[in-house]
């Protein structure tokens, strides 16, 4: 049997990868052009690894780092109302210690789950290309064999979805047809699996919660739903 990775060796490195020229040179022009509103801050501008319990039950799957936001902090989904629309529905029900997400020192502590990202590096226009989200598949799946509570995934959008089923493949989970993506959506593995169920869900961006397409309750259902999976007990 193959040793489980070390998720410290692991985030080590997603830190230090380059496999991916185009968001590297992106990532590091950002960090050195800064927006104006974060002038005077030092910008993290490398890949950013997944945060959180190492003993998570829930694991988040989001997109990628915003440029202003996790490239900028260094922490996934923190300094950017992305963020701070998750950490709402994730402290409500006992997964986050606090219902904001703004910087890497400010004292959020995730409890049962941890976040991470099916691209590492923030990519121009929040679209990266196939062959750069081909080239992050092998942190995620380091990832998750680092995390081995993991009981339920959370996917934020069609792109962290469709990493969740590249992950279950690679299990020998194939389901056909497969589950089409939907908001709410729950995909239970047959038994025996060493896969996750998964739970889907729009992804908290601007773009979605300012035009009402994903609400706040909307995300708190999807939390419910995977705390229900897992078998957490919410925080007192």
């Amino acid at each position: 049997m193959t040793a489980r990775p070390s998720l410290i060796r692991v985030r080590a490195e997603i830190v230090a990868c380059t496999r991916c020229p185009r968001l590297r040179r992106y990532c590091n022009e950002i960090a050195r052009v800064k927006k104006a509103a974060h002038r005077g801050e030092e910008y993290w501008g490398r890949p950013v690894p997944g945060f959180g319990d190492p003993a998570a039950a829930v694991l988040v799957l989001g997109l990628a780092p915003a440029a202003h936001g996790a490239n900028r902090t260094g922490r996934v989904f923190t300094g950017d109302g992305s963020g701070d629309f998750l950490m709402r529905a994730m402290h409500a029900t006992g997964l986050a210690t606090i219902p904001t997400s703004r910087h890497a020192g400010d004292g959020l502590q995730l409890r049962d789950a941890y976040i991470a990202a099916a691209v590492r590096c923030a990519p121009p226009d929040n679209k990266p290309l196939p062959a750069e989200i081909t080239n992050c598949a092998p942190h995620l799946e380091r990832e998750l064999a680092a995390l081995p509570g993991v009981r339920v995934v959370v996917a934020l959008g069609r792109i962290a979805c469709n990493a969740y089923w590249r992950l279950a493949n690679a299990r020998g989970e194939n389901p056909r047809p497969r589950p089409a993506f939907a908001h709410g959506a729950v995909y239970r593995p047959s038994a025996p699996s060493r896969v996750p169920a998964l739970v889907m869900s729009y992804h908290p961006s601007r773009q979605n919660t300012n035009t009402g397409r994903l609400t706040a309750a909307m995300l708190d259902a999807v939390f419910e739903t995977a705390v229900r999976i897992a078998g957490v007990r919410p925080a007192d």
